[in-house]
C-alpha cells in the first residue's frame, strides 16, 4: 500500500521514472464501413506522446483536458498502441528552467510536507506534488475514460442544456447546445426535436451543420400552463428534474436520441451596498430566495484518482447531506470531479462552488500554456454547465492574496508583471471563455476575493481579506478558538478550521506498533503542516488536560481523542459565531452568509483539518456538524460576562416556539434548575437575539452554581414537534471544572431492521461521550454528546454487512473523564 507508513518518500523513484503504457488489440468493427475513427482519451495524466502503431498521434500536456486523435488512416485489423509518459516532476523542472524571463513563485512545497517542486508549471493536479495534508505522488497513467470512436456523417461530442427564467414573460427556457463532428465537405441538414412530457413541452428546429467540428445553440421555452418546480438547495425543497429526450433525424437517415435530466433553477451573487455598513453584500440567492450556505470544502478523495469509485463518492457526499449541508467548494489544488460527483450533488441538493485548478501560486501565461488552458476550460465548462448544483465558478484559490500580501517576497519595482500574468490568464482568458460559454451563472476570479471591489482595482485588491467585501479564507491557531471575538464577522466565509487526528482504527492501518506515539518518527512524518501537532496541543491546553498515562497506546488513543474533541468544539464555536451574524451589522460588519469550514474530506490517514476520515468515517467534527448546521439553531455566547442567546433559522417561516434553559451541575444528573421563555418569535431564514440575561444573576437562580461547578444547555421547541438539537454553553475550562467524577458508561446494543441500537447508561454527567466501533464502517445517529441524563439512546447505521457480537466486541466509550 503506497500509504503504508513512509512510502510515500520510499516510492519516490516511481514519478521520476517515465513509464510507457502499451497494449495490442483487434479492430472489434470493419474498418472500411466507417468514414471517420478517433482515438479519444477523457484524462491522460499528464505529459505524454500517443502512438499508434508506430506513427505518433500527438502530445498531451494537460491532465484537465481531453484529447482526440484522428487514426482513421492508421487503424488495421490488429494494432499496437502506446502511451509514452515524461516524468511530471522531471516536466515541471524543465518547464521552469525555460522561463528565463523571470522566476514563477514558489519554487518549491516547505520542506514539512516532502514533496516536489514547480508544481504550477504542470497543468496538473497541484496537491499530486504534496500540501499541508497530503503526500507527494505525481502520477503518471490514463486516469479517465480512454475509448475508440468510429462514425459516419456525423457524431455528437458534447450536449449541454442549462435554464434561464425570463421575469418579465414569467417564462422558463432551455438553451441547448450541441458540440458536432461532421464528416466531409458539405453541410448536413435535419430536424431536432425536444421532449419534455411532464412538461408537456415540445418543439422542433430544422438545423444546418456545417463540415468540421461546430455548435448549434436551440432556445426552448417551456410551456406556460405547465407547473415547473424548481431545483432546490438541501433543506429547502425538492431537486426536481425533468427527463427529456432530443432526437436528431439528419438527412443521411442516421438518428441520434440524447436522454436527459432538465433542472430548472436561477442563481444570482448579490453584492449590493447594506445599510449601515461600508462595503458591499455577498450571498447567493436561488430561486430568488437568499441561501445561507452551510457546508465544508472538497479535496480530491484520493491520491490515486482510479480509487475513487462511484460509492466512494456517494458515502463522502452522503455524509454532507446527512449533517445538513447544502453546498460544497470544489477547491483549486485539486481535479475538476467526475461525472458522478455532480450528478450526485444535483441528485442530493448540494451546491457547488467551482474552482478552477490554480491554488496558491502564481502562474506563467507564455503562448503554449494559456492554449493549453483555454482548451482545459472550455472543455471543463461544456462538461458540467448542465448541472444544477454548480452555482459559481471561480477563477482560482488564493493567488490574488498571494500577491496583495506578498506571499513570495516579491520586489514592488516588479509587482506589476506578475499583477499582468494574473489579469491575463484569469481574467482575459478564463473569464472570457465562461462568459462565452456558459451565461446562466456568476464568476469570480479568486477567493478570497472583494468581488466588485477587486474588479474595481485591477483585479488584485490591496486587502482581498477585508471583511466588508467578499468572502475570507481564515486561520488562526494561536488564540483561544473559544473567544468568538477572534473571527472575522465576514460576509462569506469560504475558509476556516482547525486540525485534528484521524480515528486510531484509521491509522492502525498504515503503521506498526512503533508509530503508536504522538511524538513518533511517524506522526511527525505525516502531519505535513509546519507546527501542526503542536499547535494542536496548545489548543488542547487552553481548555482540557493532556493525557498523562503511562500506557503509550493509551495515550496515543487518547491524545487523538482530545484533537478530535478540540477540532469540534473549535469548529463548533467559529460556525456558530457567523451563523449568529447573519442578520446583524455591527461596527459596520456582519451579513454572514456562508460558512463552508476546511474541510470535509481525507486524501489519506493523516492529521489534517477534515471531519470525514480517509475511508468515510466520521469524526467528532462531522457529528458536530449535523448540530452547529441545523435548521433551526439556538446558539449561545457570552459578552462581558452577559449571555446571549439566538434563535437562528434557515425554514422559509416565522415560528413561535419556547426556548428550554437547564443547567446541571458536573457532579449530578439531577438539573440543578431549568426555565422556559416562551412566545420566542425565531423569523424565517435569520438569526434574531431570543434571550439576554448577565450570567451571575443567572447563575445566582440556579443554587450554589459556580462557573466552575455548572453548565448550561439549552433548545427551542414548537408546535407539530418542531425542535432544535439540544445545544451547550460551557462556562469555564473544562479542566477546571469542579465537581466532574468519574462515571461508568456502558451500553447494550440490539438490531432493529437494518439498524443497530445502542442503551447507553452513565452514572454521572459525562461530557464529550464517543462511542467508537473501530474498523465497522458506518456511524452514528449522534456523537461527542454531553450526556446529562442516565440513559441516551443511539443508533448506528451500518454501510456493511456486521452483526450485534461484531459491534459489541468492538465498541469503545471514551468520554472526557476516561483521558487521565
Amino acid at each position: 500500500d503506497p500509504y503504508y507508513r513512509f512510502n510515500d518518500v520510499m516510492y519516490r523513484w516511481i514519478s521520476l521514472d517515465n513509464w510507457t503504457y502499451s497494449r495490442t488489440f483487434r479492430t472489434p468493427f470493419d474498418i472500411g464501413k466507417w468514414q471517420k475513427v478517433n482515438l479519444v482519451f477523457e484524462g491522460v495524466d499528464t505529459v505524454a506522446q500517443i502512438l499508434i502503431n508506430n506513427i505518433t498521434l500527438g502530445r498531451t500536456d494537460n491532465m484537465f483536458n481531453r484529447y482526440s486523435f484522428d487514426i482513421t488512416s492508421m487503424i488495421k485489423e490488429i494494432n499496437f498502441v502506446e502511451v509514452r509518459f515524461l516524468s511530471a516532476v522531471s516536466y515541471a523542472a524543465e518547464q521552469s528552467r525555460c522561463h528565463k524571463a523571470y522566476s514563477i513563485p514558489p519554487a518549491c512545497p516547505p520542506p514539512v510536507q516532502k514533496g516536489e517542486c514547480h508544481a504550477n508549471f504542470i497543468r496538473k493536479e497541484q496537491c499530486s506534488f504534496s500540501w499541508d495534508w497530503g503526500p507527494s505522488f505525481p502520477t503518471q497513467g490514463i486516469w479517465r475514460d480512454v475509448r475508440i470512436e468510429a462514425y459516419n456523417h456525423y457524431h455528437l461530442i458534447y450536449f449541454s442544456l442549462t435554464s434561464f427564467f425570463a421575469k418579465s414573460a414569467e417564462q422558463w427556457s432551455l438553451e441547448i447546445e450541441s458540440v458536432f463532428d461532421v464528416v466531409g465537405s458539405k453541410p448536413i441538414e435535419g430536424l431536432v426535436t425536444v421532449n419534455i412530457p411532464k412538461l408537456q413541452t415540445k418543439q422542433t428546429f430544422n438545423v444546418k451543420l456545417q463540415p468540421g467540428e461546430g455548435s448549434i445553440v436551440l432556445h426552448v421555452n417551456i410551456n406556460k400552463s405547465s407547473t415547473v418546480e424548481v431545483w432546490w438547495p438541501n433543506g429547502h425543497g425538492k431537486q426536481t428534474g425533468y427527463n427529456m429526450t432530443t432526437t436528431f433525424i439528419m438527412e443521411a437517415g442516421y438518428q441520434i436520441e440524447k436522454f436527459s435530466k432538465a433542472y430548472f433553477r436561477t442563481v444570482e451573487l448579490v453584492q449590493e451596498p447594506i445599510p449601515g455598513s461600508p462595503g458591499l453584500s455577498f450571498y447567493f440567492r436561488i430561486n430568488g430566495r437568499p441561501i445561507f450556505f452551510k457546508g465544508s470544502n472538497w479535496i480530491p478523495a484520493d491520491s490515486f484518482q482510479d480509487k475513487v469509485t462511484y460509492d466512494t463518492l456517494w458515502l463522502l457526499l452522503k455524509s454532507a447531506a446527512d449533517v445538513n449541508m447544502n453546498a460544497l467548494r470544489v477547491w483549486g489544488g485539486g481535479v475538476y470531479e467526475q461525472d458522478e460527483f455532480y450528478d450526485i450533488c444535483d441528485e442530493m441538493g448540494i451546491m457547488i462552488w467551482q474552482d478552477f485548478m490554480f491554488a496558491c501560486a502564481l502562474y506563467p501565461t507564455d503562448q503554449n500554456y494559456l492554449e493549453s488552458v483555454r482548451a482545459e476550460v472550455s472543455h471543463q465548462v461544456k462538461r458540467l454547465k448542465s448541472h444544477p448544483s454548480i452555482i459559481l465558478w471561480s477563477g482560482n484559490n488564493e493567488n490574488e492574496a498571494a500577491i496583495a500580501s506578498n506571499w513570495f517576497s516579491i520586489p514592488y519595482a516588479e509587482r506589476e508583471v506578475y499583477i499582468n500574468d494574473y489579469v491575463m490568464l484569469y481574467v482575459k482568458n478564463i473569464r472570457e471563455i465562461v462568459l462565452t460559454e456558459d451565461k446562466s451563472r456568476p464568476f469570480i476570479a479568486s477567493s478570497p476575493t472583494n468581488g466588485l471591489k477587486s474588479v474595481k482595482e485591477g483585479w488584485v485588491s490591496q486587502n482581498p481579506y477585508d471583511t466588508h467585501y467578499g468572502d475570507t479564507h481564515f486561520y488562526d491557531y494561536s488564540s483561544d478558538c473559544w473567544n468568538w471575538t477572534v473571527y472575522p464577522k465576514t460576509r462569506f466565509a469560504s475558509e476556516y478550521g482547525f486540525q485534528s487526528w484521524p480515528s486510531f482504527s484509521t491509522i492502525e492501518k498504515v503503521s506498526s506498533t512503533e508509530d503508536w506515539s504522538y511524538t513518533s518518527n511517524f506522526s511527525l512524518h505525516r502531519q505535513h503542516h509546519e507546527n501542526g501537532n503542536d499547535q494542536m496541543l496548545q489548543q488542547i491546553g487552553y481548555h482540557f488536560k493532556l493525557p498523562q498515562s503511562t500506557d503509550p497506546i493509551k495515550k496515543f488513543k487518547d491524545m487523538i481523542y482530545l484533537t478530535q474533541v478540540m477540532q469540534a468544539q473549535c469548529v463548533k464555536t467559529e460556525t456558530e459565531f457567523y451563523r449568529f451574524s447573519q442578520s446583524e451589522i455591527i461596527k459596520g460588519e456582519g451579513h454572514t452568509m456562508g460558512a463552508l469550514y476546511w474541510q470535509l474530506n481525507d486524501i489519506w490517514q493523516a492529521p489534517s483539518w477534515a471531519s470525514l476520515e480517509y475511508g468515510g468515517k466520521w469524526k467528532l467534527l462531522h457529528y458536530f456538524a449535523q448540530s452547529f448546521f441545523a435548521p433551526l439553531l439556538p446558539v449561545a455566547y457570552e459578552d462581558k460576562g452577559v449571555l446571549y442567546i439566538y434563535g437562528v433559522s434557515d425554514l422559509h417561516e416565522n415560528h413561535k416556539l419556547t426556548l428550554r434553559v437547564v443547567v446541571h451541575a458536573w457532579s449530578s444528573l439531577e438539573p440543578v434548575c431549568s426555565f422556559a421563555k416562551d412566545h420566542v418569535i425565531v423569523k424565517a431564514q435569520s438569526a434574531v437575539p431570543i434571550y439576554k440575561e448577565s450570567v451571575s444573576d443567572l447563575l445566582g437562580r440556579c443554587r450554589n452554581c459556580t462557573r466552575r461547578s455548572c453548565v448550561i444547555t439549552f433548545w427551542l421547541e414548537g408546535e407539530g414537534g418542531l425542535q432544535s438539537p439540544t445545544n451547550q454553553h460551557f462556562l469555564s475550562s473544562l479542566k477546571d471544572a469542579e465537581g466532574l467524577e468519574k462515571t461508568q458508561l456502558s451500553a447494550s446494543v440490539s438490531q432493529r431492521d437494518d439498524i443497530y441500537v445502542f442503551i447507553l447508561h452513565t452514572t454521572a454527567v459525562a461530557p464529550f461521550v464517543s462511542l467508537d466501533v473501530g474498523s465497522i464502517k458506518g456511524r452514528f445517529s449522534d456523537n461527542g454528546f454531553l450526556m446529562t441524563e442516565e440513559k441516551k439512546v443511539v443508533e448506528f447505521y451500518p454501510w456493511e454487512l456486521t452483526s450485534v457480537e461484531e459491534l459489541e466486541k468492538s465498541l469503545t466509550l471514551t468520554s472526557l473523564v476516561d483521558v487521565v
